[in-house]
């Protein structure tokens, strides 16, 4: 049994990530049924400290036909009975879709609410559109776009600005995906507005894409192995920002471990591990350390599989890492200022 955070926004920001989840999978497995096998999403349920503290449920996909891998999380993380912590409560959907078709871009979301003890809070918005084929996005990134920027107003300038500072690759020179929305610590002073705000982004961003989604697998019912192989480039380039960059991925596999493969969700099925270690002398001093830890527990293979227990030892590479270099920290991704005591479930 998980018990719920106690704060009524807390209670409500659960209702509207429950609802968003159910929302999406519901579309998700509309898409298997119309272009797949029909196998619907699977529930996936984990509990922090037995229930105590909350925990989460996920809905991954399982119609490998239309998808390579993909997760919609929602989770509740709370500290009502711990006197010594600050944070009350995070309350968290975060998703990624990575479609098996190389022609269909993939799509990160995350809307959060996250709570002091205290009683002040804010929300965290983040959408980003990920193309394997580049060459194939002007028109998906421009509808992607354009999306965020009517639903979000006078904030889309600055959500834009933040989100392209927060995916770049400094050491690739490059992005991660091709339109990236980030809004971190929004409290306009009105709760319901905010809410209602969070609501209304999220639900845009989720019918734009499967509308996206939806034209590539119909335009595209097949494919080449050249596609394939730019898809596993791009695979491998969206594990190496994740794991070395993201700050979200990395504070919440520092605060515990009892949910590594949920946050390891957003890893696709397979990379190319020869292309990662091609990268090693691109990185800078501790970071190169990191991404041989990551090598060495990957499969010596290429196409190089993700599974489970590879998930389990990326995310303690990653934890033994920032625990021996913690000056490390500041090396990764930044899109102004990311509250380290905020609990991120990716």
């Amino acid at each position: 049994m998980r018990i719920p955070a106690k704060s009524p926004q807390a209670k409500e920001a659960t209702l509207l990530v429950e609802g968003l989840q159910a929302y999406f999978v519901s579309k998700l497995n509309s898409l298997a049924l119309a272009y797949g096998e029909g196998k619907s999403c699977e529930t996936v349920i984990w509990s922090r400290d037995g229930g105590k503290h909350g925990g989460g449920v996920r809905y991954e996909t399982r119609d490998s036909v239309v998808f390579d891998r993909g997760s919609v999380n929602v989770s509740q993380v709370h500290y009502d009975d711990t006197e010594h912590k600050k944070l009350g409560s995070a309350t968290a959907i975060s998703t990624i879709i990575h479609p098996r078709n190389p022609h269909a871009p993939s799509m990160h979301m995350h809307i959060s609410w996250t709570q002091m003890k205290e009683g002040s809070g804010y929300w965290r918005v983040m959408a980003d559109l990920n193309p394997s084929i580049i060459s194939e996005a002007d028109l998906d990134k421009k509808i992607f776009s354009t999306t965020l920027q009517k639903v979000t107003g006078i904030l889309y300038e600055e959500g834009a600005a933040q989100g392209d500072r927060y995916f770049n690759i400094p050491a690739l020179g490059r992005h991660r995906g091709v339109s990236h929305y980030y809004l971190e610590g929004y409290n306009s002073g009105n709760f319901e507005t905010d809410k209602n705000f969070a609501l209304e982004i999220a639900e845009s961003v989720i019918d734009t894409y499967i509308s996206i989604l939806s034209a590539k697998l119909t335009a595209h019912s097949t494919f080449t192995e050249e596609d394939k192989e730019e898809q596993l480039a791009y695979h491998t380039l969206y594990l190496f920002q994740v794991l070395t960059l993201d700050r979200g991925t990395t504070s919440g596999l520092l605060v515990h471990d009892q949910n590594d493969v949920g946050i390891m969700g957003s890893i696709p099925s397979h990379v190319n591990r020869d292309i990662l270690a091609s990268w090693v002398e691109k990185m800078s001093a501790p970071q190169d350390i990191l991404l041989k830890s990551l090598l060495k527990v990957l499969p010596d293979q290429v196409p190089t599989p993700v599974e489970e227990k590879t998930k389990k030892a990326l995310a303690n590479a990653v934890r033994k890492h920032y625990k021996k270099y913690p000056e490390a920290l500041s090396m990764q991704a930044s899109g102004e200022s990311v509250p380290s005591t905020v609990e991120n479930h990716v």
